[in-house]
């Protein structure tokens, strides 16, 4: 029973918006009953739609969405508007909100403010707007420190911003720090960071060059289903890198690599069906044999 849950006041707002398939209360689940009976049913809203599903702040019975849909933006501002000065998730979720709704000041302010209070999710998306010139002109001083904090922090795609900052001139960067910035994010099961770290170590960036462990951290990502983690496991089973070398292995994960859209691993699929490559005296390649 919602009155056993919410308090009146609270019963009586979800009473008002269950008309518009907003009032979620109904649907949870017993084990999600205690979370409910401590925060607002403005935040339990807020979160339905706008949470972030790689905010380390999202509680684990909020599944979150990648995106806010477009016919959510608007209830998204005004629910989270309400709980944000009490919860700064939902203040980072009012400038996810801004956003959606290409409020891009309101949505700077709200990120900002909710970076204040330790957000590391707003941290990212303030650090990823500065460092591409979305909010304006590019400070790529700022958003490096940002990313630190966040990564700092223990925020998974920090470490993974960190690491690309890291292949930038125009950035002072430290290799070593954003690989052990992304070993600790790898060890989170983040996708992103283990695909991150694969690739430093595959390059020997940052610390020692290490085949093995590369293959490991790509296998870990390819294993959530991360395109190009997926693509260079193929590429390393192919090719016998950093472990035992199975074509039958390569042509499954180029497979669902590009079944997933990626345009190298459909490349991989086609030297899998044509492995023998005919040259000319001069070294040109001249045919590929195919079977």
């Amino acid at each position: 029973m919602l009155g056993n849950i919410l308090s009146k006041t609270e019963s009586r707002r979800c009473k008002a918006v269950a008309a518009s398939g907003l009032c979620l209360f109904a649907l949870l689940a017993p084990a999600s009953v205690a979370g409910v009976q401590a925060q607002s049913a403005d935040l339990v809203l807020c979160d339905r739609v706008a949470a972030d599903p790689t905010d380390p702040d999202r509680p684990p019975e909020v599944k979150g969405v990648a995106e806010i849909a477009p016919s959510d933006v608007a209830t998204a501002i005004k629910f989270c508007k309400v709980a944000a000065p009490a919860a700064r998730r939902a203040l980072y979720q009012l400038g996810r909100a801004y956003a959606a709704n290409r409020q891009m000041s309101e949505a700077i302010t709200a990120y900002r403010k909710a970076a204040d209070k330790g957000s590391t999710a707003a941290m990212v998306e303030l650090g990823t707007w500065l460092t591409s010139g979305s909010a304006g002109a590019k400070e790529e001083s700022e958003a490096r420190n940002l990313l630190l904090r966040a990564a700092q922090g223990g925020n998974a795609r920090a470490a993974a911003q960190l690491a690309a900052l890291s292949g930038t001139d125009s950035v002072a960067s430290d290799p070593a720090a954003a690989r052990a910035l992304l070993a600790k994010a790898a060890e989170t099961n983040s996708a992103e960071a283990q695909f991150q770290l694969g690739l430093m170590m595959a390059d020997g960036v940052g610390g020692p060059k290490d085949d093995v462990g590369a293959r490991a951290m790509f296998e870990k990502a390819a294993a959530q289903g991360h395109a190009a983690a997926l693509d260079w496991m193929g590429n390393f089973a192919e090719t016998g890198r950093g472990g035992p070398k199975d074509s039958d292995a390569a042509k499954s994960y180029y497979e669902k690599a590009a079944a997933l859209g990626n345009e190298d691993a459909k490349a991989g699929l086609e030297r899998l069906k044509c492995p023998l490559v005919l040259k000319t005296k001069r070294g040109e390649v001249w045919t590929h044999l195919c079977f």
